[in-house]
């Protein structure tokens, strides 16, 4: 009997597309706790504390928007790291990892807003209610993390060429005199 020789199965870096999509959570915790609208600890005004102001909607939003951002970058600079057997895999892994994180974010804090917040009339206005009202915003978390992990690859590969000759001295600038 002979053994045929398989080809070696990479699997998929199951933790990077669940572990920022669980971190959704807290993020959409933390979402409501800091945005105007929801419990306003960033600002703590009353006047901003109520949905029925429109001017709560953008800066509850972009709350969300630098929270996303803030955990896109986190996650590039795990995706950055070069030790891994399929990198591309593990770039797209992490990139439908944010996603998720980002809807995750996005559902818990409207649910606990719903479960720890006023009950509001939104009769005139369903932005009244603790919500996001630009979409994109749930783009950011996959973007940042786009963006960053090529920032990083460009940054690294750099790096590593420069300083591999001469000692540390940056290959373009030449030997300091």
């Amino acid at each position: 009997m002979t053994n045929l020789a398989r080809p070696a199965r990479r699997l998929l870096p199951w933790s990077l597309l669940l572990v920022p999509a669980v971190a959704g959570i807290p993020a959409g915790v933390l979402w409501w706790l800091l945005a105007p609208g929801g419990l306003n600890l960033i600002t703590r005004d009353p006047a901003l504390a109520s949905g029925t102001v429109p001017v709560v909607w953008l800066p509850r939003d972009l709350t969300l928007a630098g929270i996303l951002l803030l955990g896109g970058c986190l996650l590039a600079v795990f995706l950055a790291d070069g030790k891994r057997p399929s990198p591309q895999a593990a770039l797209l892994a992490g990139l439908a990892g944010a996603l998720a994180g980002s809807l995750v974010a996005w559902g818990t804090g409207i649910l606990v807003a719903r479960l720890f917040g006023p009950a509001v009339d939104t009769s005139a206005n369903a932005s009244i209610a603790f919500s996001l009202r630009a979409w994109p915003v749930l783009l950011l978390g996959p973007a940042a993390t786009a963006v960053s992990v090529f920032v990083l690859e460009l940054v690294g590969t750099g790096s590593t060429k420069s300083g591999a000759g001469d000692g540390g001295t940056p290959a373009m600038l030449g030997p300091v005199k």
